[in-house]
């Protein structure tokens, strides 16, 4: 599935860039940092620590959420909100990997547009 895939002008797998310890910053303003990435072809994700913001909950983003990446400045935008982050079907780190958990978060990201 797309969602799944890192968009081809933001992230080249030939770049061997580690987004871990970057910034994540949502439309309207950061929402944590990365915690986990991966790089998989039709698998790759990455795992936001939200911090204080939302008590300190981690949540999964699929790559093609994924709108830019600043290597400067070390920062991850992506292509939702505070509130899509946080209203997305909660992480658990023993079903993450789960093809039923990916289904519902790509359910859950695939209806908004953009």
């Amino acid at each position: 599935m797309e969602l799944w895939n890192y968009r081809p002008d933001v992230y080249d797998r030939g770049q061997a860039l580690d987004l871990v310890g970057y910034h994540v910053q949502a439309t309207d303003g950061k929402i944590g940092s990365v915690d986990e990435a991966t790089y998989d072809v039709g698998e790759s994700y990455i795992i936001v620590d939200t911090g204080p913001w939302i008590f300190g909950k981690k949540v999964l983003l699929p790559a093609m959420m994924i709108t830019s990446i600043d290597p400067q400045e070390r920062n991850v935008f992506v292509a939702r909100t505070k509130a899509e982050i946080k209203a997305a079907p909660e992480f658990d780190e023993g079903t993450f990997k789960e093809p039923e958990y990916r289904t519902r978060l790509g359910d859950y990201y695939g209806r908004f547009p953009g």
